[in-house]
């Protein structure tokens, strides 16, 4: 769902860009027009982004809730509001790569990047606060998302390259020339893996979370499939671990195709500021064709869990 261009300011975490005083490219690029259609084209663009990407989350959990057999719970709302978190922290911290791609969607992390901050960490807040609901298991599980976001998006992993190179007095393996130093990449710009982090994150929020306030109010994941409440926990049933790994095998494919997507739109603006992604390197083509592929293989999961009674 994202992208993964790296940003063209000399810090990653996007800083700089909230404070410019002159137009971007990207402010140019979008063109004259009425104030109520530049207005209208930002809150379509805004829309667009982290509450999309929350609304979805939070429709996902509760059809995780449904195919696990767990009692509703305040799992979606929690997972929206760290979504929302989540993805509202990365537009703002890469506003620049987005100038490209989302051009809209930069403008207005150039301008309200403080106040969309300020939501995201209201959002993620509470979305802590109501996990305390679920108990401690709960609360570690929210958490996750945010700790792979820092692994994701953050210069950890350059930093970490840049340490081991100057203890050993050399540039790191796999390393690529900066200026007059070696990085390493950020996850963000590894390609694959960049995705799968992410598509990993989407199926632990939506998958374990459910499972986690049903084990706090009494349950455990051997109960998943059968209500999952303290009332039927004595009547738990050995096929709930499985099943609790079909749907997070589900999510896990459709999160990392969903992940993709974007990268075959974005094909051209990756291309032009040298961002190695799938359509990139492999082209359009072979890049459709291996989505379809794990298209295949999620068709073939949710086949074998409905022949074997796993789902109904």
């Amino acid at each position: 769902m994202e992208d993964t261009s790296e940003s063209s300011s000399a810090s990653s975490d996007g800083t700089e860009s909230l404070y410019r005083s002159t137009r971007s490219a990207s402010e140019e690029r979008i063109g004259p027009g009425t104030r109520a259609g530049r207005i209208g084209r930002s809150l379509a663009a805004y829309a667009s982004g982290a509450p999309f990407v929350a609304a979805v989350a939070a429709v996902e959990t509760l059809i995780a809730i449904v195919l696990l057999g767990v009692p509703l719970s305040p799992a979606p709302v929690v997972v929206a509001l760290v979504a929302f978190a989540v993805y509202t922290i990365d537009h703002v911290a890469d506003a620049d790569a987005d100038t490209r791609s989302t051009p809209t969607r930069a403008i207005l992390a150039y301008r309200y990047g403080d106040q969309l901050m300020v939501a995201a960490a209201l959002a993620y807040g509470i979305a802590v606060a109501l996990s305390v609901l679920g108990g401690p298991f709960a609360l570690v599980i929210t958490l996750l998302p945010g700790v792979f976001w820092v692994l994701y998006a953050s210069d950890w992993l350059p930093t970490l390259g840049g340490v081991t190179a100057e203890a050993a007095g050399e540039p790191p393996l796999g390393g690529r020339e900066d200026g007059f130093r070696y990085r390493l990449p950020r996850v963000k710009d590894v390609l694959v893996l960049n995705s799968l982090l992410v598509a990993f994150g989407w199926a632990v929020a939506v998958t374990v979370i459910p499972v986690a306030f049903a084990s706090g109010n009494g349950g455990s994941i051997a109960t998943v499939g059968t209500g999952g409440t303290a009332g039927v926990a004595s009547g738990a049933v050995a096929g709930g671990a499985p099943l609790v790994a079909v749907v997070f095998g589900y999510f896990l494919l459709r999160s990392f195709v969903d992940t993709e997507l974007p990268n075959v739109r974005d094909v051209e603006a990756d291309a032009t500021v040298g961002v190695a992604t799938l359509p990139v390197v492999y082209g359009v083509v072979s890049t459709r064709r291996a989505l379809y592929a794990v298209d295949v293989a999620t068709a073939a999961l949710v086949t074998a869990a409905a022949v074997t009674g796993l789902v109904a």
